[in-house]
């Protein structure tokens, strides 16, 4: 069989890391929060609050979109609308405890979903896959 030519082969990654993310956001999607609305509570967990605007320039997100985005959260009662605490004109979005509860469920069923795939793995195989990050990981660090 001959070799693949470059393209074909980062056409075949490219697809299997995509397939990867796939199978791993999967493993959490009994938490049915959308991309966005997952990315927004990351966001507010690690940053802290936010006003909508803020939010929406860090996620590359027209205000509009943002505020709809705020509002399904709230909805759920994943995040909650407090006043800004020095301009009284704005509102920052906090992350709930059922939020922040939600998010760490999501993150353990990813990671546990992941664990047990790469422990069905010879060792071999296993320490392959994680040079295999730390390449990667210098790859999205370009």
């Amino acid at each position: 069989m001959p070799r693949k030519t470059r393209e074909a082969a980062v056409i075949d990654f490219t697809q299997a890391i995509g397939l990867l993310v796939r199978r791993v956001r999967a493993a959490a999607a009994s938490h049915e929060l959308s991309l966005t609305e997952s990315a927004v509570m990351a966001r507010l967990a690690k940053d802290g609050p936010a006003t909508t605007a803020e939010l929406a320039r860090a996620e590359s997100m027209k205000p509009q979109s943002m505020g709809a985005t705020v509002a399904a959260l709230e909805e759920m009662g994943m995040v909650e609308r407090r006043p800004h605490p020095t301009d009284g004109r704005q509102v920052n979005i906090h992350l709930t405890a059922k939020g922040a509860a939600t998010r760490k469920s999501a993150k353990e069923a990813k990671r546990t979903w992941l664990a047990q795939a790469i422990a069905q793995l010879d060792e071999r195989e296993r320490e392959t896959l994680f040079a295999a990050g730390e390449i990667i990981r210098r790859l999205a660090e370009l």
